[in-house]
C-alpha cells in the first residue's frame, strides 16, 4: 500500500491523490497554486506554515485509504 510520506512533493501528492489538495487547504497549506508547491516538499510546506507534519500525514494517508 502506497502511503504519503514526508518527503513527497506537494504537487506530487495532489496530481496523484486530487482529494488531497482539500485536505491541505482545510489544514492551512492554500499554497497549492504558488511556486513552491512545485518544488517544496510536504514537510517543508507543513513546516513554512505551521502545521504538524504528523497530524497532516495522518490526515492525507486516511483520504487515500
Amino acid at each position: 500500500m502506497t502511503k504519503i510520506s514526508g518527503d513527497m512533493s506537494i504537487i506530487e501528492i495532489v496530481e496523484k491523490w486530487p482529494q488531497t489538495a482539500q485536505i491541505l487547504m482545510q489544514q492551512g497549506m492554500g499554497c497549492l497554486g504558488c511556486a513552491a508547491a512545485h518544488f517544496e516538499n510536504i514537510e517543508q510546506g507543513a513546516a513554512a506554515h505551521g502545521i504538524d507534519i504528523e497530524t497532516l500525514l495522518s490526515a492525507l494517508n486516511e483520504s487515500i485509504a
